[in-house]
C-alpha cells in the first residue's frame, strides 16, 4: 500500500531525527573517548584479603601506578606533577611503579626523556619508600638511562632483585622482575631473594608471567602488574576487545585469583597506540592489604 504524503513526511522526519540522534551520540562517545576520559584521573580503592598476610601488616596501603606514558596526549610533565600530588594526598605506606614511563609513536604525543619524568616522580612520598620496575617502552628508549635517572631521584629500581621492608616489627619483601618482553627473567630465582614463606609482593610489568607460576612452583603473596591499560576501551556486552596479552581478557584488569595465587593488574595512567580511553579511566590503584 502506498504511503500518503503526510505519512511519508512523518517517516522522513522521524528518520532525520534518528540520524541526528545517532550522530550526536557518536560525537559524544568520540569526545568522551578521545578527550574527556584520557585526562580524567580516579583513585580506585581495593581491599585485598591475602592468604598468609601477617596481622602486623594488616591495613598496609600500597599505591600502584603504571603505564604513565608521559608525553601521551593529556599526560605531559605538568600532568605528571598533578598525579604525584594526588598520590601523596592519599598517604600510602608504599608506592610501587610498574613500568612504561615513556612513549613510542602515540598520535598527538611528544617524547619526554627519562630525567624530567624522574624529577617529578622523585616527589612521591611514602614511609616505606618508592620502588619501580621498568617496562618494554622504557627499554626501547634506553632502560639504563631511565634506571640511572630514577636512582638519582631516590626511586629504587628492582630487576631480578628484592628489597626487605619492615612495619610494626614485621618484615616483608618487594621483589621486582625484569621486563618479560625485552629482558631475560627468572621469576623463581628472583623470588629466592626473599626467605621461603616470607610475605612477598612481586612487582612485574606484564601480567602474563603469572600464568607460569604453577609450573614453576612459586607463589608470592601478591603479584602486581600493569602493561594492559585495562584494554583502554571497555564496551558493554563486548568487554575489553584489545588487550596486549597472550591470554586476552584473562589478565586485563583488577584482582585475579587462580589456584590460590593473587594478582592485581592496574589500568595505568597514559595511553599507547591510540590516545583513547573509554570506561577505563586513568587510575591510581590504592590497595589495602588484609
Amino acid at each position: 500500500m502506498l504511503l500518503s504524503p503526510l505519512a511519508r513526511f512523518v517517516r522522513s522526519r522521524l528518520l532525520a531525527k534518528a540520524l541526528i540522534a545517532a550522530l550526536a551520540v557518536g560525537a559524544l562517545v568520540l569526545a568522551w573517548g578521545f578527550w574527556f576520559e584520557p585526562q580524567r584521573l580516579v583513585v580506585t580503592r581495593h581491599e585485598l584479603k591475602l592468604p598468609g598476610w601477617p596481622a602486623k601488616l594488616a591495613g598496609l596501603r600500597v599505591a600502584l601506578l603504571s603505564d604513565l606514558h608521559v608525553g601521551s596526549p593529556f599526560w605531559d610533565v605538568e600532568a605528571l606533577s598533578r598525579l604525584v600530588e594526588r598520590t601523596n594526598a592519599e598517604r600510602p605506606d608504599l608506592v610501587l611503579l610498574a613500568g612504561d614511563y615513556q612513549i613510542n609513536d602515540v598520535p598527538g604525543g611528544t617524547f619526554v626523556h627519562a630525567e624530567p619524568i624522574a624529577e617529578r616522580l622523585g616527589a612521591l612520598r611514602a614511609p616505606l619508600g618508592v620502588f619501580a620496575v621498568l617496562g618494554n617502552h622504557d627499554w626501547w628508549n634506553d632502560g639504563e638511562r631511565t634506571r640511572r635517572a630514577f636512582t638519582a631521584r631516590g626511586i629504587t629500581v628492582l630487576e631480578e632483585s628484592a628489597a626487605r621492608l619492615e612495619r610494626n616489627g614485621q618484615s616483608f619483601y618487594v621483589v621486582g622482575l625484569a621486563d618479560q618482553i625485552t629482558r631475560r627473567s627468572a621469576p623463581k630465582t628472583a623470588l629466592a631473594h626473599a626467605p621461603s614463606g616470607a610475605p612477598t609482593l612481586l612487582l612485574v610489568h606484564e601480567p602474563d608471567v603469572f600464568e607460569t607460576f604453577p609450573r614453576l612452583g612459586i607463589s608470592p603473596t601478591l603479584t602486581l602488574a600493569g602493561h594492559t591499560h585495562g584494554g583502554q576501551v571497555w564496551l558493554p556486552l563486548l568487554g575489553r576487545r584489545v588487550v596486549p596479552s597472550e591470554f586476552g581478557q584473562r589478565y586485563a584488569y583488577g584482582h585475579i585469583v587462580e589456584a590460590g595465587r593473587h594478582l592485581f593488574v592496574t589500568s595505568g595512567v597514559g595511553t599507547s597506540i591510540l590516545p583513547v580511553r573509554f570506561l577505563v579511566p586513568p587510575e591510581i590503584a590504592l590497595l589495602t592489604l588484609r
